[in-house]
């Protein structure tokens, strides 16, 4: 296409305009040096300095206390999904965790968990096919768990965790990869938090990790050196070459949203941009949303049509108007459309306009 499209892809994700300008201006010749940032060495004061400048950006933007560390893990969200329980599993003696499975990621996450210690998946939606938030409570919250696990967004099935549950002396750890940075955190209920990059702070291959202080220092002999908490700590998240450019864009994106009224700013315009579909789905004839009303995602909208047939179709239209990436995932199905913090709201007007059109000719 001779311009650039509305990317609702889940994932890599659209990223902000204004970023991918700078990353171009600076890629040859980053601030003047004679080399580009994926050049130089992660040992340089160069790239040392843009490291711990997106660290404290993001502290301030998160509002962060001072009993958390910030690392960078190289690889996706599904590499926590074992470094998790190599360094936190032995924190009980029971070696037990507590996994709340919402939808496909939360169960791999669950599994991963199992092969370091006994695993509790009782508290589920899987009956209800993914549709809702399962309700953690005082009642279901296992005993003595060394943690619980919940996945904060369900990118597949579209729902979210409009408010984290409360754990009491019993750490909560987030996998929060597909909605972090897009609403302010409430840290006194967090143990830790993580997320993959692609979504709403950069290109993917690395995951920042927010670990309370009092949960490091307990992994597993085993745990290898590049997914230990307290190793990569000690060397500021380079026990080994971490994704230089990641982190580079990383600092960018952060900048991007601060200048943009940080995550309050970023929680007003995921509202409004979500209530317009949404809005547009419940006054469909032809558009089913999948998600229950309660638990309905503001980053990840997924809907299918009441005639299957018809689905194709419309992803092929849509993407003649320049709105990209609606196919939903491959074990759902349907259509999904993800409005992270880049998407703007030009992005959902359009897709309303199309999706109000293409119902004008496809009307059941």
């Amino acid at each position: 296409m001779a311009e650039r499209v509305f990317n609702f892809g889940a994932g890599p994700a659209m990223m902000p305009e204004p970023v991918l300008a700078q990353i171009q201006e600076e890629f040859l010749n980053y601030q003047g040096i004679g080399a580009s940032i994926i050049e130089i060495s992660h040992r340089s004061e160069v790239f040392v300095n843009i490291l711990n400048d997106s660290i404290d950006r993001l502290k301030s933007l998160l509002n962060l206390p001072s009993n958390f560390e910030v690392i960078y893990i190289t690889g996706g969200a599904k590499s926590l999904f074992a470094a998790v329980p190599m360094n936190l599993i032995a924190l009980s003696p029971t070696k037990t965790a507590q996994y709340v499975v919402s939808g496909s990621f939360a169960n791999i996450a669950a599994r991963e968990g199992s092969q370091y210690g006994s695993v509790d998946t009782s508290v589920s939606s899987k009956s209800d096919g993914y549709k809702s938030i399962p309700e953690l409570t005082a009642s279901n919250l296992s005993k003595d768990s060394s943690y619980v696990h919940i996945t904060s967004n369900n990118t597949l099935y579209g729902t979210q965790w409009s408010e984290y549950p409360m754990t009491g002396s019993t750490p909560l750890i987030i996998d929060a990869t597909s909605d972090f940075l897009s609403r302010p955190l409430d840290f006194s209920k967090i143990g830790m938090i993580y997320a993959g990059l692609q979504k709403n702070l950069g290109p993917s291959g690395a995951t920042v990790c927010i670990v309370r202080k009092d949960l490091i220092g307990k992994a597993l002999p085993t745990t290898p050196s590049t997914l230990n908490f307290a190793r990569l700590i000690e060397n500021n998240s380079m026990v080994n070459t971490p994704n230089t450019f990641a982190i580079y864009v990383v600092g960018l994106v952060l900048k991007w949203i601060k200048e943009n009224g940080g995550l309050e700013s970023m929680a007003e315009a995921a509202h409004a941009k979500s209530d317009l579909v949404y809005k547009a789905l419940d006054h469909s004839e032809l558009y089913i949303p999948f998600a229950d009303g309660k638990n309905r995602s503001q980053m990840n909208i997924t809907f299918t049509l009441t005639d299957r047939k018809l689905e194709k179709i419309f992803l092929d239209e849509a993407l003649q108007r320049g709105l990209y990436a609606l196919k939903g995932h491959r074990d759902v199905g349907g259509i999904r459309a993800s409005v992270y913090n880049a998407m703007p709201m030009d992005g959902v007007n359009e897709l309303i306009r199309f999706m109000k059109e293409f119902e004008a000719k496809h009307r059941p």
